[in-house]
């Protein structure tokens, strides 16, 4: 395992050794809850100490004690604090019932309070993983009761067999290299009831799971947790509050053959991974809040040859403080069938809303590479580069996106959201023409690449999505009652299919053997969505509007005065200047925008008073972004 239970007195010792420095008696010690640690982990304060536990993930989270003396709320958002007094020497462990358990493992804590006699925590020595199966297999129901049962009571290398049935458990694996299989991928079911965390949660390395079904958990469908070896084939997540199949803080893994369907947050996930070496390959995601999301994950992670449909938004990796190990970079999206993402009715939560209508996101991501997918039919943007705002405000850098075929897009093909974009490459694309800003592909291409993007209709955009967000639309639908989906191919002889741990499963796909998909038969293309000054006019919303108006119009109106005075000012002088000089700057007005005029009215020698001219240009800058500031407020940026 990455992060094992088992640590010693020594472990114990460094870890409070590099924690912060603990208080005086009657001071506040500080715990954020990110997605999906505590941070510190181990923190050591004196008696009479009040330590608040502030939730800083957009998961939801909890703080209860492992001997379930004292709890958090049952729910804790962002932003939700919870605070105890500790006034009694000890150690406190603590977990958050959603991620972790209470032997420690996953999302898990120890607060040291005073000088306590050495400890040592209780500890579990990881078994070693296997590449085989022992060729013991262990049934359910025949020989145990229940999954977890058998889970508990198998060793390394086992398979652990489920006939059909509705199983309502929240099952824990910590026993490595099991393969957990259901008979039947469509009776095998694994169901939470709307009140069960996890279907199944794993904490032990080498994990793979087949053929199974697991529907209405609270948090996720299947989950695993700080492991290097994991393996989800043939599954099916659909109605769960946050993700359906997850891997968090997890290395070496592939997610092959899967569906997912009415989760809240996304279908797939894979997160805070900077080596992931992890292949999701023939899935299909649809009427999730996001197809997938993939938070600072990436090395060597590939989304390769699936199907990405009706969501509210499609393939969303993204930069953000709540996970460590921010920006995002290195996933490659290669072959992929991303169609009709524009979902507003879909479960949601989180940064749905922002992607709602676009078919591929790179949310403040870095160094990705999209290559040879089809993006059918988006009402915003078929594939954008875009900045992302959390506590930091991660810029889109260094991503390529090539040999793309684009097409039923409403606002824009492709789209590089700025104004700060270095690095970024749109090469090779097939598609309309239709882009954000215009002629993308001639002024941030191989030949000629700029680091800015001067029109910012598409950040105005992306800041009136968030307002929208924040006021209620897109509305969403109760993940409790969206309708579940229909069967799901079986896995080849589920019965005699010789069991393989997932050991060494990361394999580089050949990406030159992958084709851009074909469009499915009967598929209608929309057309271009009608704009008035950037404006979408079939269904727009006030805040998209309002925004959009802004980023249009008052540049223009602050260019329109400034060229106006410039130019009356220069028609007063050109006696003085002769014609050479006051042609130089009528080129440089008319031909350089912006740059120009206000070069012109700060050192041209204008006769204008000096404080009018600062009033005009300097005045009008600091009004637009004293304006721009309370707009990003309102979206909700900050």
């Amino acid at each position: 395992m990455r992060r094992s239970a088992a640590f010693g007195l020594l472990l114990l010792a460094a870890a409070v050794a590099a924690c912060s420095n603990p208080g005086d008696a009657g001071d506040t010690a500080g715990v954020l809850a990110v997605d999906d640690q505590f941070l510190p982990d181990v923190l050591e304060v004196d008696p009479g100490t009040t330590v608040e536990w502030k939730v800083e993930g957009d998961n939801p989270h909890n703080v209860v004690a492992a001997d379930g003396s004292w709890q958090s709320p049952q729910v804790m958002e962002r932003g939700d604090r919870f605070t105890r007094a500790f006034e009694v020497p000890g150690v406190y462990p603590y977990y958050c019932t959603f991620h972790g358990t209470p032997e420690g493992e996953g999302m898990a804590g120890y607060l040291v309070v005073g000088d306590v006699p050495a400890y040592e925590r209780p500890e579990r020595r990881p078994l070693p993983t296997v590449a085989a199966w022992t060729g013991v297999t262990r049934r359910v129901p025949g020989d145990y009761p229940t999954i977890q049962d058998a889970v508990d009571a198998a060793d390394p290398g086992d398979l652990v067999l489920i006939a059909p049935g509705i199983y309502r458990e929240a099952v824990v694996v910590r026993t490595p290299s099991l393969v957990i299989r259901g008979e039947d991928r469509n009776t095998t079911i694994l169901d939470g009831g709307f009140e069960l965390t996890n279907g199944i949660q794993v904490v032990a390395d080498g994990v793979a799971i087949e053929n199974l079904t697991a529907r209405n958990y609270v948090i996720n469908g299947f989950y695993w947790t700080g492991v290097e070896g994991y393996r989800g084939s043939y599954l099916t997540a659909h109605n769960n509050g946050d993700y359906g199949i997850y891997a968090f803080d997890s290395e070496v893994g592939r997610i092959e053959h899967s569906y997912a369907s009415g989760n809240r947050d996304s279908g797939f996930y894979i997160g805070q991974c900077t080596s992931c070496r992890a292949v999701v390959e023939n899935v299909v995601s649809e009427n999730n809040g996001l197809a997938y999301s993939g938070t600072n994950a990436g090395g060597d992670l590939y989304l390769i040859s699936s199907l990405w449909r009706n969501n509210m938004g499609g393939i969303v990796p993204n930069s953000l403080d709540s996970e460590l190990y921010p920006p995002q970079r290195g996933t490659t999206i290669v072959g992929n069938l991303i169609i009709d993402n524009n979902n507003e009715y879909a479960p949601t939560k989180g940064l749905a809303g922002l992607a709602l209508g676009e078919g591929i996101v790179l949310g403040g991501g870095q160094d990705n590479l999209v290559e040879r997918n089809l993006v059918v039919n988006h009402d915003r943007y078929g594939i954008v580069v875009a900045p992302l705002p959390d506590q930091n405000l991660w810029w889109g850098v260094g991503n390529t996106v090539r040999d793309n075929v684009v097409v039923g897009t409403g606002l824009g093909d492709l789209a590089l959201i700025g104004p700060w974009a270095p690095g970024n490459v749109f090469v090779d694309n097939r598609h309309a023409g239709w882009s954000t800003p215009p002629l993308l592909e001639l002024y941030h291409g191989t030949l000629l690449n700029l680091p800015v993007v001067w029109d910012l209709r598409g950040f105005a955009l992306l800041l009136g999505a968030g307002a929208d967000q924040t006021f209620g639309y897109p509305p969403g639908s109760d993940y409790r009652t969206f309708p579940p989906p229909g069967p799901q191919p079986n896995m080849p002889d589920p019965l005699g299919s010789p069991p393989v741990p997932a050991v060494d499963v990361f394999e580089r796909p050949d990406l030159d053997a992958l084709e851009v998909p074909s469009l499915p038969a009967g598929t209608a293309i929309r057309g271009k969505e009608v704009t008035v000054s950037g404006i979408p006019v079939s269904d727009p919303t006030v805040w998209t509007v309002l925004f959009s108006l802004y980023a249009y119009f008052l540049p223009l109106a602050l260019m329109g005065t400034w060229l106006a005075l410039a130019v009356w000012d220069l028609a007063r002088r050109h006696e003085e200047l002769g014609r050479r000089r006051t042609l130089v700057w009528l080129a440089a007005i008319f031909l350089l925008p912006f740059l120009g005029v206000i070069a012109y009215l700060t050192v041209g020698g204008s006769k204008i008073p000096g404080w009018l001219r600062a009033a005009v240009v300097w005045g009008g800058i600091a009004a637009y972004l004293v304006v721009f500031v309370v707009l990003v407020a309102i979206s909700g940026a900050v």
